[in-house]
């Protein structure tokens, strides 16, 4: 991520809003640890079908990786505001340059990957084994996955299936600079989530008129539809950050509280509910109150350790479909041919966590982040 710029805040109005200096937005802090979380919980849900067992008997958060995608979307917007929005305000980055640099940040490293991905289909096929669940890598939909327009309305739900929320991310970041100047324009903070809210509202109603489905259920050829109201409410949260709102004492309580609420609500069977938004809406309220709490609170002791993680989050989230590609047709091969105790599947089911967090950190040493500071020049317009 680029060094994020702050700026303080004007009010063009007779009776402005009453504001403090603003702190710098530091890395190392809860933002970042929650980050690394969530992309955890991600690869716990997609690797959930591979143990002796599906994990979801153990607990229905085994089967909820919509909220930890939730997160992410939300946070994107977050800190996109907070990273870029002063940049946006003043025109020291204009809209294509700031689309270019976006899409630069996600796109190669995702092209990468999926170049990977199918030459290793090629070579599984010309040994005369079929890939790990094959039915997922239909050749004609790697165009469109390759072209990251595969949430814009294209069918394409396999190859490397996490990837539709980076092609829905790519409309947000279209449309970042009006949303930033529009939130701008709010007086007052606390209206601000709620502006977030009523588009969430407006995109349910939209999925559930339209596609018969509540948001968070949609197919992700739809992903934009999905993406946007969450991305618009991360950048109404992050304007109301910049006007210090909330209190810090009132952040730390929306951050515990949050934290308690989405715990409490796990344990319930979304689907046993008369309505899916029963579940859905206080856990959105909740990843929206963590988001800000944890956001406006300064982080005082940032950790080495946990900014790294944070870096570590994309790396992992777009490799680790390919790595248990490898990984699980190698497992289920030798399960097949070699009998295996109930034990030690668990344990080869438990190294899969390890293996993908160390395949990230290779992606991102060797590959992501040399690519990134070559391309850097000409996505900051330098050359």
């Amino acid at each position: 991520m680029n060094a994020p710029v702050l700026s303080p805040i004007a009010s063009e109005e007779a009776t402005p809003v009453a504001v403090k200096p603003l702190r710098a937005f530091t890395r190392g802090g809860a933002l970042d640890l929650l980050r690394f979380v969530a992309s955890l919980l991600i690869v716990i849900y997609h690797f959930g079908a591979e143990g002796p067992m599906r994990i979801e008997r153990f607990g229905q958060v085994f089967s909820r990786g919509f909220l930890a995608t939730d997160f992410f979307l939300m946070l994107s917007g977050y800190v996109l505001g907070r990273a870029y929005g002063a940049s946006t305000l003043s025109g020291r980055i204009s809209h294509g340059r700031f689309w270019v640099r976006r899409v630069g940040r996600v796109w190669p490293g995702h092209l990468i990957v999926l170049l990977m991905m199918a030459a290793l289909v090629l070579v599984l096929n010309a040994m005369g084994t079929d890939a790990h669940k094959p039915s997922r890598f239909a050749w004609d939909q790697l165009p469109v996955q390759a072209l990251l327009v595969h949430a814009w309305g294209f069918n394409s739900d396999g190859w490397n299936l996490p990837s539709w929320s980076l092609s829905a991310l790519i409309v947000c970041y279209a449309v970042f600079p009006w949303l930033w100047r529009a939130a701008d324009k709010v007086r007052h903070p606390w209206i601000l989530p709620l502006i977030g809210a009523l588009a969430f509202a407006a995109c349910e109603g939209l999925a559930r008129l339209v596609f018969h489905h509540a948001l968070s259920d949609l197919q992700f050829r739809f992903g934009v539809v999905r993406a946007l109201p969450l991305f618009v409410l991360g950048v109404c949260l992050a304007r109301a950050v910049e006007m210090n709102w909330p209190s810090e004492k009132a952040a730390k309580a929306l951050l515990v509280g949050g934290i308690v609420v989405l715990v409490a609500m796990q344990p319930l069977d979304r689907y046993a509910l008369p309505d899916e938004l029963i579940f859905d809406i206080p856990c959105l309220i909740a990843i929206a109150a963590i988001v800000l709490g944890a956001g406006r609170l300064p982080v005082r002791h940032p950790q080495a350790w946990i900014e790294e993680g944070a870096k570590l989050s994309f790396a992992l989230f777009i490799t680790h479909i390919f790595v248990g590609v490898i990984y699980w047709s190698a497992v289920h091969k030798l399960i097949e041919t070699v009998p295996i105790g109930i034990g030690w599947q668990w344990l080869m089911w438990l190294a899969s966590f390890p293996i993908a967090m160390a395949a990230a950190w290779a992606f991102h040493t060797y590959i992501d982040q040399p690519l990134q500071d070559r391309l850097a020049p000409w996505l900051r317009g330098k050359r």
